[in-house]
């Protein structure tokens, strides 16, 4: 397989998925035309099912493609696993209720705000993504990856995007922000996904 639709319309996870497939020899690409499609509904209760919901309703429409699409998120455990599947939108008022994704910055100051006076040790969270690769509005596969980290207490570095700035892992001790797409796809839950998803391909047959 030389080519991969990837189901966003996110620059920052284009970016991700292009960094982790540079290695493999795989193109990475958009669908074409995507802003005009009507948007799926993420209303899922995990990272899965919203997957799963977004790879099946936009392989609908480039017949006999194979589609992914992702969801991912952080969850911190001083919040009790928040925000979770309301990663995207955690900075509005009911992020389970908004149409739209809030802006990073102001998820990552509510983030911050929650964890105040939290102690480094209680500050542990980890990212998650979840990939589903469809044909024709069917699910074939899911793969998830998770990346174990520390939240810090103020944001470092200029790439990535998300939490990204926030996400310190301590195996390199650098947040995500701090690496480049490439790097980044060794330590990542979307490069751990990924990788998955490439393994996969190789035996997969098309039936």
């Amino acid at each position: 397989m030389r080519r991969i639709l990837i189901a966003t319309s996110n620059p920052g996870k284009l970016r991700d998925f292009a960094g982790a497939a540079l290695r493999h020899k795989v193109e990475i690409a958009g669908i074409p035309g995507f802003s005009s499609l009507p948007l799926a509904v993420e209303d899922g209760l995990t990272f899965e099912a919203n997957a799963r919901k977004k790879a099946e309703a936009y392989s609908r429409y480039v017949p006999a493609e194979m589609v992914v699409a992702d969801d991912s998120g952080l969850e911190v455990d001083a919040l009790n696993g928040a925000p979770g599947v309301h990663s995207a939108r955690y900075a509005a008022d009911q992020p389970d209720k908004a149409d739209a994704n809030t802006d990073d910055q102001a998820n990552n100051a509510r983030v911050l705000q929650e964890l105040k006076g939290v102690p480094q040790e209680r500050r542990t969270g980890r990212f998650v993504c979840v990939l589903a690769a469809a044909r024709d509005g069917k699910t074939l596969a899911t793969f998830r990856g998770t990346a174990e980290g520390i939240i810090l207490d103020s944001p470092r570095g200029t790439n990535g995007f998300g939490y990204d700035p926030l996400f310190y892992f301590p195996q390199i001790k650098k947040t995500f922000a701090e690496l480049t797409a490439e790097e980044k796809s060794n330590y990542s839950h979307r490069g751990a996904a990924f990788r998955q998803f490439l393994n996969w391909c190789k035996d997969f047959t098309g039936n």
